[in-house]
């Protein structure tokens, strides 16, 4: 017997016909429409809640107390209580996706292209294999897109003028440290690219030349990072798209203020940056306590277990000498035990502890953007010590790009792009990513992005016909989510799939 809500309620939970999914999920995505969710919301009184006596040590999975207070939220409460949104959230398809919160989180990053993907699930399944087959190599792809995002930074005009030639450029970077020693001869260049077949198009594009002779030093700035380009060898088209992509990146976040080193950071850590670009009230809070979140970030278990349960560690913003006490003996927190090791380390850390007993309202930071930050919690590790460091150098910038959206989407994308780029170059100069695949990937890179980050959670889908399914037919369900940030945030929660069961809604409506 399902868990009972009150009799009207189960009348509701009847209500999952197809014309429910089609007139309610068809027509707005969640059958009614909210306002936006935020910190200053207005609560529900506690005799509205949703209280379950059924709550169960299976259910609770990060913390004694993360199930029930999500189901506390005003988001939850408006979840249960959309029979159109029941009705999606009680199919099996459903389940297994929430099960993942890895998994909803990056869907509801891209619904658009994952729902197109699925229903075409042999060619979703070739995806994921090529995503499988790629993952070993993600770090030297991720050290090419760096390396790119550092050149196209800092010689803009000249790569922008090379990218235009791909012929040239990757001639040049074939032989990079030949073309060295024209770093300080401009006019040996020009001599030798009237002579070179490879680089005649680009000797008889007057503005082109004018633009690499007026910047030299690109050769040698090439040269420098030329053991990460390897994988473009031979790869012309592809190294052009690479620089295009990482040309549109560096545009956005250069006219959002922010420097150099911090864009080739963020380009080496695409995948954390997308997340933080999906959650911009959790962007401003890391920007506003970078040091705080640097040294929690060093530990990616101990900040899965904060970023989860915000409520459980607020009480330390206001003394920071009780949590290194309790993180030092973690074993005995509810809140810490289950991470207890990671816990333990970060007091043993001078530095990190220094960073945060200097800054404890970083705990109140999360507790106020507690939604936005428990959708990132599934994916901690992604949020490396590197990224926040960046952000926090650059504070105002990411303070403000955070308060524009479709600048913060359209740099994260144009990042996830080149990293695609990045990836495939690396895997077709390994031999295992054929043109067709290559072809594929690059028609939806934020897609296979987010499969390459993780491979194993793709992989589950893409052998579920009833998750596919559901993906496939409620297209216009899942990017209404994604519209709002906090009912995002909420299902991509490490305790949704949890606190699903616990209010009945994922259960068997049967009387």
């Amino acid at each position: 017997m399902a868990t009972r809500l009150s009799t009207s309620h189960n009348r509701r939970m009847i209500l999952t016909s197809a014309a429910v999914i089609a007139v309610g999920l068809g027509a707005y995505g969640l059958g009614r429409v909210y306002p936006p969710l935020g910190p200053s919301a207005g609560t529900i009184a506690p005799a509205q809640r949703y209280v379950s006596s059924q709550l169960t040590d299976s259910d609770v999975t990060l913390g004694d107390t993360a199930v029930p207070q999500l189901m506390q939220t005003d988001a939850f409460e408006r979840f249960v209580h959309d029979p159109s949104f029941r009705a999606l959230a009680s199919s099996p398809g459903f389940k297994a996706i929430a099960a993942n919160p890895q998994l909803m989180s990056a869907l509801l990053s891209n619904p658009q292209a994952f729902t197109s993907m699925a229903s075409n699930p042999q060619s979703f399944n070739g995806l994921v294999q090529a995503a499988q087959s790629a993952a070993s190599l993600g770090s030297k792809a991720h050290q090419a897109s760096a390396d790119l995002m550092g050149l196209v930074a800092n010689h803009p005009g000249a790569m922008g003028s090379f990218a235009s030639h791909p012929d040239a450029l990757s001639a040049v970077m074939s032989n990079a440290s030949a073309y060295a020693a024209f770093a300080n001869n401009a006019k040996g260049f020009s001599d030798a690219a009237s002579g070179a077949p490879a680089l005649q198009q680009l000797a008889s594009d007057k503005a082109a030349m004018t633009a690499v002779l007026a910047d030299p030093q690109v050769f040698s700035a090439i040269a420098a990072s030329a053991g990460s380009f390897k994988g473009f060898a031979g790869q012309p088209q592809l190294l052009a798209a690479a620089v295009r992509s990482a040309a549109s990146a560096v545009g956005q976040l250069r006219s959002a203020g922010i420097s150099n080193s911090a864009i080739q950071l963020l380009a080496a850590n695409s995948t954390g940056f997308s997340m933080l670009a999906s959650q911009p009230g959790a962007m401003a809070a890391v920007a506003n306590h970078s040091k705080a979140f640097e040294a929690i970030a060093g530990y990616p278990a101990a900040m899965a277990a904060i970023l989860s349960q915000p409520s459980a560690f607020s009480k330390y913003s206001s003394d920071s000498a009780a949590f290194r006490n309790d993180a030092a003996k973690a074993a005995a927190d509810s809140a810490m035990s289950r991470n207890s090791a990671a816990f333990t380390q970060l007091a043993a850390d001078r530095n990190a502890m220094s960073a945060i007993q200097a800054d404890p309202q970083v705990f109140a930071a999360i507790g106020n953007n507690a939604a936005a930050f428990g959708s990132l919690a599934a994916n901690a590790s992604k949020l490396s010590p590197q990224l926040v460091a960046a952000v926090g150098q650059n504070a105002s910038a990411f303070s403000n790009l955070a308060g524009n959206a479709a600048q913060l989407t359209s740099a994260a994308h144009s990042l996830q792009s080149l990293d695609a780029h990045s990836l495939v170059a690396s895997a077709t100069a390994a031999g295992i990513m054929n043109a067709g695949v290559s072809q594929a990937v690059l028609a939806n890179p934020q897609a296979f992005g987010a499969m390459a980050a993780n491979p194993s959670a793709f992989a589950g889908l893409s052998q579920n016909a009833a998750a596919l399914a559901t993906l496939a037919a409620n297209q216009k369900a899942f990017a209404a989510l994604s519209a709002q940030p906090n009912l995002a945030a909420l299902l991509a929660n490490p305790s949704f799939s949890a606190a699903l069961n616990q209010a009945g809604v994922s259960q068997s409506h049967s009387e």
